[in-house]
């Protein structure tokens, strides 16, 4: 795989997707990109982040040079054009509430064993004010089950480029900061009981919100 171009080892619709979200980033909404060193070359693994926008999911795929799968709520599969999309660039249907749908729980763990990258938020849905809200359950449950590393991701500015009413900022930066990843070690609590995926859940939201913007360099 190019590291040029990491397009060339991905599906291509898919390729040509992530291609276009990293040139809009760079044109649009272009801001600094940290860590992304820290992201495994290899394996399946769980990357985590803050959910601001409509923005994030498209903008933190662009700086993941492998081919990752998202996770979309059932009622966006409509005849046509949307389903061919969602189900030829991998996306995994899920119900309002992921942690209860065994369906995407199977489909989490076949992805994992063929050594997929699945960007999860573990907010549920997009912030409301764009602060960090309180995590659910669903993705300590996933990170539980499958027993991969976590690595944090924190967007800053997205839901000023793109707010919930809709109002669209070009020229607005979105910077994304990659943290270390987060072993199993670290986020799971198998003796937790019931509590168990939400204490996950909640350290791992606790390093995504340790992640700061770079420095700004004054010349």
């Amino acid at each position: 795989m190019s590291r040029a171009f990491p397009q060339l080892g991905m599906d291509l619709v898919y390729g040509f997707c992530h291609y276009l979200a990293a040139v809009l980033h760079e044109i649009a909404f272009r801001g600094d990109v940290v860590g992304v060193n820290l992201l495994p070359k290899t394996g399946g693994h769980l990357v985590a982040a803050n959910h601001a926008s409509h923005l994030d999911p498209f903008i933190l795929g662009s700086q993941i040079p492998r081919q990752v799968t998202f996770f979309a709520r059932k009622t966006l599969w409509k005849p046509g054009f949307p389903a061919w999309w969602l189900n030829r660039v991998g996306v995994i249907p899920v119900d309002r509430d992921g942690g209860s749908d065994v369906g995407a729980i199977k489909r989490v763990l076949a992805a994992i064993k063929q050594e997929r990258v699945i960007i999860m938020f573990p907010e549920g849905t997009r912030s409301p004010d764009g602060l960090l809200q309180k995590p659910k359950p669903g993705v300590g449950l996933f990170a539980c089950r499958t027993q991969v590393s976590v690595v944090p991701a924190r967007l800053f500015g997205s839901f000023e480029a793109f707010d919930r009413r809709g109002r669209l900022r070009f020229g607005a930066p979105v910077t994304v900061v990659f943290g270390p990843p987060i072993p199993p070690a670290v986020y799971d609590d198998p003796a937790a009981g019931k509590e168990r995926y939400q204490i996950a859940s909640e350290r791992i939201m606790a390093e995504i919100a340790k992640l700061q913007p770079p420095p700004v360099t004054v010349i």
